[in-house]
Order: structure tokens, then C-alpha cells, then sequence
């Protein structure tokens, strides 16, 4: 049995932070490592032993702009024998460690967290809202990265960067990325969509934009027990069987032509057809389509499914909180695929933890945690979670006042507006770098050297 009790020189991250354990529990650290084999490598490493490089990457998580030691330093208390390990010790720790432990530990600790009594919002008829989508994140641009990865090609040439795609569903209440699953960009958002319907039950009702409508996921979903409200992709057939009196209809969706004519595989859906009259709104005058399985129109009424529908956008802003706000660099810090991912499990371990601070603090202020600023509650986590006291009984003390502080940040409600989708900045006058750019001649003389005065 390989013991992961760290010795005296090693990095007191249980001490600092300590306030994470109402949520990140060092018990599901340890079991983590000890599951997936990652103390097997790492144990022999005193200063630096697994269960610690697991708190030290979950702080890159929470300071994904800071350089290693600078982590290092955010979770550990001073000390003048150790002092504070090289950039190196840190990565060759973390390539020990490997990505598995990490991934352990985000799917025991990542769990739906709104309750219909305290969150009303993040439920609609007793069915707990969700959404599927994806997005990509740049990753450093080594070989190894652009060989696992790879990077997307376009009108100018490949993407600057090589990247991988996440898509995940997202409880839009709470924000939430729950059962995250990262892959290299050219698999697409709705194949890896398709491995990740099957976490869904009875209890949820599911909103997807009309990329991801196919029959076979109509149909997952339903085997799953649970409901659907998505977009139509246009041009698709739907033979009215029954108008309801709300303006909507019944129809029914088929595999495949041969089946429509024969009538074999119908999953019976309602269809809601609408046009916006706001000439000051996005698609004003244009046809839209829904399509649900929320068949009566008694319960669901059209125009509050069509209203619903467009909670789909809290996906939307969680994946902005994680790119923009959390991350805070042009690209994730790792070089290697495998600490690509382990860091990727680390920053949505992250974004758990700042949303369920939030959640707790909009439980006790009585409001939605929508109307918590993400900004804020993570740069508290960052000035405060250092202090958190050693004690273990002034730690409830302690994280009462930080839910507290969280709570009064409160955003105003949101405002009845739309914004373009543009950017300001949208080209660079600078030559896209290239292949030959990469291994660029450097100087043979030193400056000084290379100086010749006069002719």
C-alpha cells in the first residue's frame, strides 16, 4: 500500500486550502489518485506527491494567467528550508501525475446542483433545464499539441493554434458544465453530443440548437426518459396529425423517407411555428421552428415554450466564463496532449467550484445565481481562499463570511436589449506566421560584437 501522507517538506496545500473541502473533499483527492494509479508514479517524490500536485493544478485552475511558481506560492505556506520548486519540478510532477486522477476527481465532484426549492429558475414544470453545446480552446502551439489535436483550417490558411473541442451539457440555472468531454477539433460538436445523451433521465428537459436535431437523438432522448426543446433545422418535413389551440402542432418524425411511407419509427412531437414583430429584434419577420416533446399545450403553452427556449443562451455565457473570464491567456499553459487534458479537468473543477460558491451565496440572498457576477465571486476566491485559517472549526466561520461577501455582488437585472454578433479588431496588419517562422535564425555574435563603425 503506497501511503500519500505528505511529509514535512511537502506542499502544504491542505492547510491553504482548506476552505475547498466543503467542496472539493481531500478524501476524493486522495481516493483519485490512489484509483487511477497516478501515487504509483509520483509517491517516491517527497516534496511534491500527487495528492499536493492535484491541489497545485486545481490552483491553476482558479489563476490560469499566473506562471507556475506563482501557483505554487497561491497554495503553499512560506518556507525557507524548501523554498519554492523550479518551473521544471512543476511540469515533470505534473507529467507523473498524468491527466487521469484529475479526470477522476472532476466526475465525483462535478454534480447538478440547483434544487427547485432554492432555485426555482433552473426548473420548469419540475424538469430540471439543460442545454448541449460546444466549444474549442487554443492550446500552446508544439508538435506534439498540433499532432494530437490538430487546428482547423479556413479561408487564410490553419488556425494560428492547435485546439480541442468541448462539448458538454450545461444546467442552465447554475451554469454548470456538467460531464464535460474534450476531444481533438476535428471530431464534431454533435458526434461527441451523441456519447454524452446517455447521462440524461426522466427528470430533465434538454434544449439544443438545429445542428444538433437528427432523428437518432430525438430518439435518445426519449428512450432516456427525458424531454426536448430544440430549434429545426429548415426545410425539413412535418405533416400536421393534430393543431392544437395554441397555433401548434402535432406531427411525426421519421428515420428516413422509406419509413414516412410506410409509417415504421414515428416518434410523435409538437411543432411550434413563429415569426417575431419587433422590427428591432434579430430575425424579426423571419420563420422560426421548434420542435418539443412536450405534447400538451394545456401545461405548456407555445409562446412560454418559444420564451423558454431561449435559456439556452446560459450555456452560452458559462462557456464566456470560462474562456474570457477564467482563463485569462490566449491559450491553455500545457505543451503535451496529456496535460491538456489533465489541465482542462482542473479549469472545470474550477468553474464547479466558483459556481457552487455562487449558488450557496444566491441561496442565501434569495436570488437566482444568475444574478451573481462570476467575475467578482472568482477574484474573491482568489484573495481569500489563501486565508482561509488553518483551524478546521474557524473554517465554517470563515466560509460563511466569504459566502456573505460573494452575496453582495449582485448584478442588476438584465436589461431588454440585443447585441451585434461582430469584433472590433479583425485583422492585423502583421504577416500570418508560418512554417519557416518557427525555427527563426538567431544571432551568432552579441550585439556589441556584431557593431561596425564607419565604412
Amino acid at each position: 500500500m503506497i501511503s500519500l501522507e505528505r511529509d514535512a517538506s511537502a506542499l502544504s496545500a491542505g492547510d491553504l486550502l482548506l476552505g475547498l473541502k466543503r467542496i472539493v473533499p481531500p478524501a476524493a483527492v486522495k481516493r483519485a489518485v490512489r484509483e487511477s494509479g497516478g501515487g504509483r508514479r509520483a509517491a517516491w517524490c517527497a516534496r511534491l506527491p500527487a495528492a499536493s500536485v492535484v491541489w497545485l493544478v486545481l490552483g491553476m485552475g482558479f489563476l490560469c494567467a499566473r506562471c507556475y511558481r506563482s501557483v505554487f506560492r497561491w497554495v503553499t505556506r512560506p518556507s525557507s528550508k524548501a523554498g519554492t520548486p523550479g518551473r521544471s519540478t512543476i511540469c515533470e510532477a505534473r507529467q507523473r501525475v498524468g491527466p487521469r486522477p484529475l479526470l477522476r476527481l472532476a466526475r465525483e465532484v462535478i454534480d447538478l446542483a440547483a434544487d427547485p426549492a432554492t432555485s426555482p429558475g433552473s426548473f420548469h414544470c419540475g424538469m430540471r433545464l439543460m442545454a448541449v453545446d460546444g466549444f474549442v480552446v487554443d492550446l500552446p502551439d508544439s508538435p506534439a499539441n498540433d499532432a494530437v489535436f490538430g487546428r482547423p483550417k479556413g479561408g487564410r490558411g490553419a488556425s494560428a493554434f492547435p485546439q480541442a473541442r468541448v462539448v458538454a451539457p450545461c444546467e442552465l440555472g447554475t451554469h454548470v458544465i456538467w460531464r464535460w468531454l474534450a476531444k481533438p477539433v476535428g471530431h464534431g460538436e454533435q458526434p461527441m453530443a451523441d456519447h454524452l445523451l446517455r447521462w440524461l433521465d426522466d427528470q430533465m428537459l434538454l434544449l439544443w440548437d438545429q445542428g444538433f436535431h437528427s432523428y437518432a437523438r430525438v430518439r435518445a432522448v426519449v428512450d432516456r426518459g427525458a424531454n426536448l426543446l430544440g430549434r429545426a433545422r429548415p426545410g425539413l418535413r412535418f405533416d400536421p396529425v393534430q393543431m392544437l389551440p395554441d397555433g401548434s402542432y402535432l406531427a411525426d418524425v421519421y428515420p428516413y423517407p422509406a419509413a414516412r411511407r410506410h409509417g415504421t419509427g414515428a416518434i410523435r412531437i409538437r411543432v411550434i411555428d413563429y415569426t417575431l414583430d419587433d422590427p428591432a429584434r434579430p430575425g424579426h419577420g423571419e420563420p422560426h421552428r421548434l420542435l418539443t416533446t412536450l405534447t400538451d399545450p394545456a401545461r405548456h403553452p407555445a409562446q412560454d415554450l418559444v420564451e423558454l427556449y431561449h435559456a439556452r443562451w446560459e450555456e452560452e455565457i458559462a462557456i464566456d466564463e470560462v474562456k474570457t473570464h477564467q482563463l485569462q491567456r490566449p491559450t491553455l499553459r500545457s505543451q503535451t496532449p496529456a496535460g491538456v487534458v489533465q489541465e482542462l479537468a482542473a479549469v472545470m473543477i474550477a468553474h464547479y467550484v466558483v459556481r457552487r460558491l455562487m449558488l450557496d451565496a444566491a441561496v442565501a440572498r434569495g436570488v437566482e445565481p444568475t444574478r451573481i457576477s462570476f467575475q467578482a465571486t472568482i477574484d474573491l476566491i482568489q484573495i481569500r481562499l489563501p486565508t482561509c485559517p488553518a483551524e478546521p472549526r474557524a473554517v465554517g466561520r470563515w466560509w460563511a463570511q466569504l459566502v456573505a461577501e460573494v452575496g453582495e455582488e449582485l448584478l442588476p437585472p438584465r436589461r431588454n436589449r440585443v447585441n451585434p454578433r461582430v469584433i472590433k479588431r479583425k485583422m492585423s496588419k502583421w504577416p500570418k506566421k508560418r512554417r519557416h517562422h518557427f525555427n527563426y535564425p538567431q544571432p551568432k555574435k552579441k550585439f556589441r560584437d556584431s557593431i561596425v563603425v564607419g565604412r
